[in-house]
């Protein structure tokens, strides 16, 4: 359907613009009001014939203006084809099927855990879970529902300012003289291993309307995708877990799957970032900062197991910070629950 309004588009340009041969201009439409998604109602973001989505200026001119030629053969068809999906709860099958593509990180080239899986989306599928996920993250900061300690996709928050008070902490529990000891938590598959279960739970804790749950069940139901690498394309292959990296809302929906892990770090200090996790904690004594950042690293793995995350042991690393004082006798080492160090 939308091939079908984009190919004849330009057409119905030729046809709709003024010409001497052509001088009667068309009557006005007028752009439906976006719909809500049953969260809070934000009529800044419904269209109107004067704050469309598509703003164009041009030359006072006889007939219609550019703008309302894009609006009414393009932003029409585009916004009635969207309405019912909010009204039903359902999403086309072609809007979740997902082209993916291997990103290399590092390592050996051969290896496919060496590579990000990145999923390409359908564009319309892209711009409709933009206006979904600006709901949801509207709400979201509406009623404080991400904790102060994560910093992935949140406006005003990101790498740098993760950074800086990591080590803003770090550097002062060094100027009073005290150990610091931190682990660096990382987890395998993060993104793929979200369980839809758990976090449609989630969502529902977090005041969603039963519309927005039904909403959200169908949209990961009935998931596919196929990986391309150069010119080969794979078969499609049905996707029950995980959210999709490269997507609109998956790095908001991973966000509040894994809010509430913040809540084991006990006596720690913890900072989140995606699915990247800074524990910590300082002392005078070495013995007591290790048995409490243990104590803290034993509660967070027991949370990530109950969202079926799994620990990547080996890129997990213990780090000792300290200056002017003993150095332990023994390697510093914090353990995890298999026993692993």
């Amino acid at each position: 359907i939308h091939d079908k309004h984009l190919s004849v588009t330009g057409h119905a340009f030729l046809l709709a613009t003024p010409t001497p041969a052509n001088s009667s201009a068309p009557p006005h439409s007028y752009l439906p009001k976006s719909p809500q998604l049953l969260l809070h109602p934000n009529p800044d973001s419904r269209c109107s014939e004067r704050a469309g989505p598509v703003q164009i200026s041009c030359a006072r001119q006889s007939g219609p203006s550019l703008s309302k030629i894009v609006r009414r053969h393009c932003c029409n068809p585009y916004y009635q084809s969207v309405q019912p999906l909010y009204r039903i709860f359902k999403i086309h099958k072609d809007w979740k099927a997902a082209t993916v593509i291997p990103l290399f990180k590092a390592g050996d080239t051969l290896d496919p855990n060496c590579y990000r899986p990145i999923s390409v989306l359908p564009c319309l599928s892209n711009v409709f879970e933009s206006q979904v996920n600006k709901q949801i993250t509207d709400h979201f900061d509406s009623h404080c529902t991400f904790s102060a300690v994560q910093s992935g996709f949140r406006a005003g928050h990101g790498c740098t300012s993760a950074t800086l008070k990591v080590l803003n902490n770090i550097i002062t529990a060094i100027d009073k003289r005290q150990y610091c000891a931190a682990v660096f938590i990382d987890l395998a598959k993060a993104f793929d291993s979200v369980n839809h279960r758990i976090l449609i739970g989630r969502l529902n804790s977090l005041s969603f309307s039963n519309d927005c749950l039904a909403w959200f069940t169908n949209y990961f139901s009935d998931r596919a995708q196929c990986v391309k690498s150069e010119c080969l394309l794979s078969g499609p292959l049905t996707v029950s877990m995980g959210v999709q990296q490269g997507s609109i809302l998956g790095p908001t929906l991973f966000s509040v799957y894994i809010n509430d892990v913040a809540l084991a770090a006990g006596d720690s200090l913890i900072n989140l970032y995606a699915d990247d996790t800074i524990l910590y904690t300082s002392g005078p004594s070495l013995d007591t900062v290790l048995t409490n950042l243990q104590t803290s690293f034993n509660a967070i793995q027991h949370s990530f197991c109950g969202l079926q995350l799994l620990l990547n042991a080996s890129k997990t690393k213990c780090m000792l910070f300290n200056h002017s004082l003993p150095t332990p006798a023994r390697p510093t080492s914090i353990t995890t629950l298999d026993g692993s160090g």
